[in-house]
């Protein structure tokens, strides 16, 4: 062969060569069995619809975000109501001075525990430490047990809050969706009295819990704080002249953050968006469960797996004692909040119903069920599988209908597990927090054990 003929085809052949590689696709993971299985499930689960049904918007996206028509979401709202649910400078109205400016919303709903308080029981005004994840606080031991913020029943995660119209265990917050027709119960002088402000739940109870968490943010609270003033400009053209606007403005301001509180990176949520191997077979095989023959998705459906149901599960209450390490007060049997739906109701009908949770971050917080008698996923999921109660207060003609014997394996009970443990954890959930605050104060927690605790 002539050596330019020769050289020209090396060359020529060397130039194919690397075009071939250099165009070549990495390895795609293809679609098996299980992700089909899973795909038909989610359509019968959803009438159809499918994948869509399931999956979260960016937290960016606040036009896919349900949210309340009085209080659309903007970004300069969210901003301004990041820093205010961290905010400790503004825990003004506490029991005793000695807890003057050292807790936050964030104290019983923080990233830590999945915006849970990884307590039996939350705690605010009277608290002190945090420890690693939260399961550190405690009471100041100045306080009485009276004088202690806490509820008598575990502090729910906010996570996945815009899909529920009306909040906390009862859905007691909020004037529309399910409650419509319970006007008669927005007792005057109490919060749910807030309700005739006319907003959804998770708007009314940031407005509402104020007060209820002595916390100020009428604008006395900013004075001095040209951030704060800049903000509230920006967010609502606030300019701190009516002392009671700014509070329900505050308020608005926290419920458009909580509303992009989504755990959109799940691995779940990341399969549903097109990444296969985002979940392992395992998981999969517990979604199968979990949408099929565990019948979960009869209560927990759309994007954060809940619904604005309410269902008697027999699940044992909060009560005054010691829950391992941790010391319970003000938790009484007499205690309202222990008859679920029906405690803000009144109706017969309502007693002993609890709302449906969302599922999302669950094994950040070893507490489950509204009384925080499980802990953990594991006893939750061997709990409903017997579907035997463990409360003895609630009527058997109370208990749900979906509460019966599910007849799962123990290897499909580890599935389903697997499925809720690691396949609904969102593991960055700190881009929902600030890096700091207008106050420079530490957060959740501002006491001295917890700045310790935090290194500051």
């Amino acid at each position: 062969m002539n050596v330019k003929i020769y050289y020209r085809f090396a060359a020529t052949f060397l130039l194919l060569s690397c075009l071939t590689a250099c165009s070549k696709q990495p390895d795609v993971v293809e679609k098996g069995p299980l992700d089909d299985q899973l795909e038909t499930a989610l359509k019968q689960a959803s009438s159809g619809v499918g994948t869509p049904y399931f999956r979260m918007p960016q937290s960016t996206d606040y036009d896919q975000i349900p949210q309340d028509p009085k209080n659309p979401i903007t970004a300069d709202k969210v901003a301004l109501g990041q820093l205010l649910f961290h905010e400790t400078a503004l825990s003004q109205h506490p029991s005793q001075l000695v807890s003057f400016g050292t807790y936050s919303c964030a104290s019983c709903h923080h990233v830590k525990a999945g915006f849970q308080a990884c307590l039996p029981q939350g705690i605010g005004d009277g608290g002190v430490g945090f420890g690693q994840n939260g399961e550190a606080r405690q009471r100041n031991t100045l306080y009485e047990d009276s004088q202690i913020d806490v509820q008598p029943i575990r502090s729910p995660s906010i996570l996945n809050i815009a899909y529920q119209t009306n909040i906390v265990w009862n859905g007691q917050f909020g004037a529309t969706g399910v409650n419509i027709g319970t006007e008669y119960a927005w007792t005057a002088g109490t919060p749910k009295e807030k309700n005739k402000l006319g907003f959804q739940g998770v708007e009314t109870q940031a407005i509402a819990g104020q007060d209820v968490h002595r916390l100020n943010m009428r604008a006395t609270a900013f004075q001095g704080n040209s951030i704060y003033k800049a903000l509230f400009q920006k967010a609502f053209n606030d300019s701190w002249t009516n002392e009671a606007q700014t509070a329900i403005n505050a308020g608005l301001a926290m419920a458009a953050y909580e509303r992009t509180l989504l755990p959109n990176r799940a691995p779940f949520q990341r399969w549903l968006s097109g990444e296969v191997a985002a979940m392992t077979d395992e998981q999969k095989q517990g979604a199968v469960l979990f949408f099929g023959k565990a019948q979960c998705v009869r209560c927990h459906t759309g994007p954060g797996l809940s619904s604005m149901r309410f269902y008697a599960l027999g699940m044992a209450d909060l009560q005054n004692g010691s829950y391992g390490n941790h010391a319970v007060v003000q938790a009484d049997p007499s205690k309202v909040e222990h008859k679920g739906r029906g405690g803000f109701t009144g109706r017969t009908e309502d007693m002993f119903k609890f709302k449906v949770p969302q599922l999302y971050n669950m094994k950040d917080s070893p507490f489950y069920g509204h009384g925080a008698s499980f802990t953990s996923l594991d006893e939750v999921v061997a709990y409903k599988n017997a579907a035997v109660s463990q409360n003895g207060n609630v009527p058997t003609t109370q208990l749900a209908t979906e509460f019966k014997p599910l007849n799962l394996t123990a290897d499909e009970q580890k599935q389903l597990v697997s499925f809720l443990k690691d396949a609904l954890y969102d593991p960055e959930l700190n881009r929902y927090i600030p890096r700091s605050l207008p106050s420079g104060q530490a957060f959740p927690d501002n006491d001295a054990v917890s700045r310790k605790d935090f290194g500051w």
